[in-house]
Parts: C-alpha cells; structure tokens; sequence
C-alpha cells in the first residue's frame, strides 16, 4: 500500500495541496504523523548542524512556500520544523483531514492501547504503530512490544487494521510482527539504505530478501498461508516468569556473605532464613 505520510502545518493550505497531489499521485492513503509536535533532540544533527545541501529540495514541497531549511547554530531541520508544524495538533485535525479528502486517514506514532482507542473514536481507518524511528524520546518501548497491546485492546481488534512501523531488518521480523497482531508492516531504513547503494535495482533486492526471508520461516514454521501465523508460533521476553522476589534477596544475601565471609553476618543471615 502506498499512503502519504503527512504532518499538520500551521498553514493548513500546505496541508490540503499535500493531500490532493497525493490524490493525483495514485497514493492510497494518508499516514498522519501524530508523534512529532516537537522534534526530539537530536544531538548528531545538532553536532553538525544539519541541513539539506543546497542541490538537494523536497521534492514533495514543489511549488510551496514554506521557506528554506536555513543553517543554524544547532539543527536546521529542528529549527525549520519548529517553525512550520502546528504543536496544536489533537485530535479534531483527524476529523479535518476527512473533510478534505476521501482516502482513508492512518495515524501514525500510537504507542499505547489508549491513543489507539482515542484515534479510532476519531474516525481513523488504521492504526501505525511507530515511534518514530526511537529518535523522538529516549527509552520509549520497542515498537514490536507496544504491539500486542494495542491490538488486543477491544476497540481496535477487528475494527481497524494494526500496522507495524519501525525495528524491521528481517523476514523473521515480519512474521513476528504478524503473529502479535499486525495487518502489515512499514519499513524504511533498509529502503533508503539500498537505494543509496544501488538505486532502485536495490530496493527491488532489498523487498525480494526481505520476502524470501519471510516464506522461509513461513515454511519452516509450518505455516501455509498468512492466516496460519499465530501467536503460538513465537515467545516473547514477556512470556517468561519472572523471578521471585524473595528468591533474588535471598541471592543478594547469600553475595553478602561471600563477599565479607563475617561469622556475624553469616549468624545474622542464617536467623533471619530461619525466621
């Protein structure tokens, strides 16, 4: 599927010629990008100030006046996306984005089953599980563990396809993705990375890997068809047990007396195990 990934901008005109060059363009939907009404710091692009060289443009933003990313003395792209996105962003521009065109609104950057609920109540058809490649906020979840969580939560199971966005590398990756719930998955770094190698001779031979990866574990998992990968078919670190928590302090005592080998810490231990 191909869709639009699309964010609010002040100027709300931007928004609706994205949207219809985007309707002219074939594309099958619009992803909005609920996760970035600030950019996160991004302390590389702030070392070496970055910008877009001068003969690269955005080609999307073609007849658009929406400035220059200028140079700056930390992050040209922080700076010129501080000055064009709108931080007002709710959920009303979900319903506003359905006024202006007919395809089908995506939200993009859910973490939790509660946005997830939020976003279908406001008229989203699909839910993208991102965060934003992990360069918005530091130790945000893995989007592969916030997965389950939203596609179990009941206002969404059934109701409005799951993707996966982010974390992508292998056709395991996509099967494990299907089996906790998604619809489907987005990649994008493997993307860019073959077309800077070999153009689009590489993202050819980067999808084909990616698929030939994917129906082996398929088979190897003996699954014939996308509607036999279940969850069954994978365990997660959240599966396991956890350990018991007076089992590990009996562990760290037992440390203590190893490293300080005292008869008196040893007497004391040894009372309170019997107690």
């Amino acid at each position: 599927m191909c869709c639009l990934q699309c964010q609010v901008y002040k100027d709300r005109k931007v928004v609706a010629q994205l949207v219809r060059g985007a309707e002219r363009a074939g594309f099958k939907a619009i992803a909005l990008t609920v996760d970035t009404p600030k950019l996160g710091r991004r302390e590389a692009d702030i070392k070496n100030r970055f910008t877009l060289p001068p003969f690269l443009t955005l080609k999307n933003f073609e007849g658009l006046d929406l400035g220059k990313m200028d140079r700056s003395n930390d992050s040209g792209l922080a700076s010129y996306v501080a000055g064009q996105i709108d931080r007002s962003l709710s959920w009303k521009d979900v319903k506003w984005l359905q006024t202006i065109t007919q395809l089908p609104i995506l939200v993009k950057g859910v973490l939790t089953a509660e946005d997830a609920r939020l976003a279908v109540q406001a008229g989203a058809a699909g839910i993208i599980v991102s965060n934003h490649g992990a360069r918005q906020l530091d130790y945000v979840p893995a989007t592969i563990m916030a997965l389950e969580e939203i596609y179990e939560h009941n206002t969404t199971q059934g109701r409005v396809p799951v993707f996966l966005d982010g974390g992508v590398r292998r056709g395991t990756d996509v099967f494990k993705a299907l089996a906790l719930g998604a619809s489907g998955i987005f990649i994008r770094r493997p993307v860019v990375f073959s077309l800077a190698a070999e153009g689009d001779a590489g993202i050819r031979k980067a999808l084909q890997m990616l698929r030939d990866e994917f129906e082996l574990t398929m088979a190897l998992s003996g699954c014939r068809s996308l509607k036999e990968i279940t969850r069954s078919h994978i365990v997660t670190d959240w599966d396991l047990p956890r350990p018991h928590p007076v089992a590990r302090a009996h562990l760290l005592l037992d440390l203590v007396i190893y490293k300080y080998n005292s008869a008196d810490i040893v007497a004391d231990i040894a009372q309170h195990k019997a107690g």
